[in-house]
């Protein structure tokens, strides 16, 4: 990370940062509750979920229908 970079990041207003991190606070409440529920790696997805915003919660989408899809087949 160079200077104008360091720059760039402090001159983003407080109400940015709050915006953030309330994102990524209940993106990762909701996947490990919801992954609770289903008996998936709750740690895993609540973990990923406060580090990435919205990476995680369209992964988890994704493997919840193929998960549900799969178990259709059988």
């Amino acid at each position: 990370m160079n200077r104008s970079d360091w720059e760039a990041l402090t001159s983003l207003p407080l109400y940015v940062w709050i915006s953030i991190f309330a994102a990524l606070l209940a993106q990762s409440t909701w996947l490990f509750i919801d992954a609770t529920r289903h008996g998936r790696s709750r740690w895993f997805w609540g973990l990923w979920g406060l580090i990435q915003v919205p990476t995680p919660l369209l992964v988890y989408w994704l493997w919840q229908a193929w998960e549900r899809r799969r178990d259709r087949r059988a």
